[in-house]
């Protein structure tokens, strides 16, 4: 990665393109040009055969100089510093201090090009590639400009290795505020390539790295407790406090008694863990004396019969219910 500094003292990271992109990136312009500047030639030369020889001379070097020197200049200024080849390789010309390239550095560039490229097949621009640290051709050196990568593949972030599942809770009461950005990230790289270190090299890291961290949170490390396993240990704890401040609420915050809402909208138990409550008592069922379906002893019945009323009839139509 080369470290360009711009006027605002800002440091940029941008990746040079390496010999063989650059190599494959010209390859694709060259043919382009000179299968452009052939077509064009065989038909100016259809249509200008009546000229003598000096004029068919003097348009053949126009021809040459316009397409072969004048189009990657015109392309280049267009395109901010992406010809066809640069295009499918992923290339882009830019100016050292990371911004696009204007008209002077593309026809710096073209020329010069012309020369080292095309009239001495490459060789020239070859040499001065790799003779220079970031491959800068000698266009790129006169002009102030460099060719860097657009397309950078990005790397899949490793995960830090587990802690011992007897380490889980253990360091919850710690103050990680703080604790610098800078020794995660030192802690995080040695977590990641512990088992590729020295075992020697590897224990004094971890002591010196627990000792900073343990500086910082204000608690020493617990007696007897390996170095690196009190590191796995805090850097779990502080993802899993990072991935609770992000997703939600830690159980216990928010409600009276030390309890929290369910995640589906229902109030905590009495054991303190979220879920719907145990339900509510119902009453018990009232016991009303059964109403008798025929008329009382000594009554005679109707003479429609026999009148049946159901049990609770009497309750709803005078809330009196008669005794047995």
């Amino acid at each position: 990665m080369s470290q360009l500094v711009t006027g605002d003292a800002v440091v940029l990271g941008l990746r040079p393109a390496r010999l063989p992109s650059r190599a494959l990136a010209v390859f694709i312009d060259l043919v382009v040009l000179w299968g452009t500047y052939l077509a064009l030639s065989m038909a100016l030369l259809s249509a200008t055969g009546s000229l003598d020889e000096a004029a068919t001379a003097a348009v053949a070097v126009a021809l040459l100089v316009l397409v072969l020197m004048g189009g990657p200049v015109v392309v280049e200024t267009l395109s901010h510093g992406r010809s066809l080849g640069k295009l499918v390789c992923g290339l882009r010309v830019v100016r050292e201090d990371g911004g696009p390239i204007r008209f002077r550095h593309a026809l710096v560039r073209g020329a010069l090009g012309f020369v080292e490229i095309q009239m001495t097949v490459g060789v020239v621009a070859c040499i001065a590639s790799l003779v220079s640290a970031r491959g800068r051709r000698l266009g790129d050196v006169f002009a102030g400009t460099l060719v860097v990568r657009e397309r950078i593949p990005v790397a899949r972030p490793t995960p830090v290795p587990p802690p011992p599942p007897g380490l889980a809770g253990h360091f919850a009461e710690l103050d990680l505020s703080r604790v610098p950005e800078a020794l995660w990230l030192a802690v995080r790289q040695y977590l990641l390539r512990v088992d590729q270190l020295d075992p020697q090299v590897s224990w004094s890291m971890a002591q010196r790295l627990a000792a900073d961290l343990a500086a910082c949170t204000g608690a020493p490390v617990p007696e007897g407790m390996p170095p690196a396993t009190y590191l796995s240990g805090v850097v779990a704890e502080r993802q899993t406090r990072d991935a609770r401040r992000a997703f939600g609420a830690r159980p216990g915050a928010g409600w009276p008694g030390g309890t929290a809402a369910g995640q589906d909208g229902s109030e905590p138990d009495g054991s303190g863990q979220d879920g719907p409550g145990p339900p509510p008592p119902t009453a018990p069922p009232s016991r009303t004396p059964p109403v008798p379906s025929g008329p009382p002893a000594g009554q005679p019945p109707s003479a429609g019969g026999p009148e049946r009323e159901g049990p609770g009839d009497g309750e709803r139509r005078t809330g009196f219910v008669p005794p047995a």
